[in-house]
């Protein structure tokens, strides 16, 4: 049951990070890498504008609000570790001099099937 609940949530990330993609693409973001990994953690979408690189941080949430808002989920803890695992994507690709930006987007799905709600929050820590 456990294994379920796991892959299940994995299943509603990606379709958040494929969601937060497209809504990026249509605003003239350049999706530079999806789910990068290294050995401090993973960055959701890395993508690029205005000569800015930008890690964005995706969360999705069922509206059962059980653990809280998408927002919420981002707490202090989880903003260190983007920005540990930045640092390290910055200095395995030599970006010593770039600009840079941290993201939240978060895509609120609804009961109804309708549209998902999604907010992105620029500069957001």
């Amino acid at each position: 049951m456990t294994e379920l609940r796991k892959d299940d949530r994995k299943q509603l990330g990606k379709l958040g990070e494929e969601l937060a993609e497209v809504f990026l693409s249509e605003r003239d973001y350049r999706i530079v890498e999806r789910n990068w990994r290294c050995r401090t953690g993973e960055l959701d979408i890395i993508a690029e504008k205005a000569n800015k690189l930008i890690f964005v941080e995706v969360r999705t949430r069922r509206p059962s609000g059980r653990f809280g808002s998408a927002k919420e989920s981002v707490d202090y803890r989880k903003q260190l570790k983007v920005k540990e695992t930045a640092q390290f994507y910055l200095h395995r690709f030599q970006k010593y001099e770039q600009s840079i930006q941290f993201d939240v987007i978060t895509v609120e799905l609804s009961v109804d099937g309708a549209a998902p709600h999604i907010e992105h929050i620029q500069g957001a820590f």
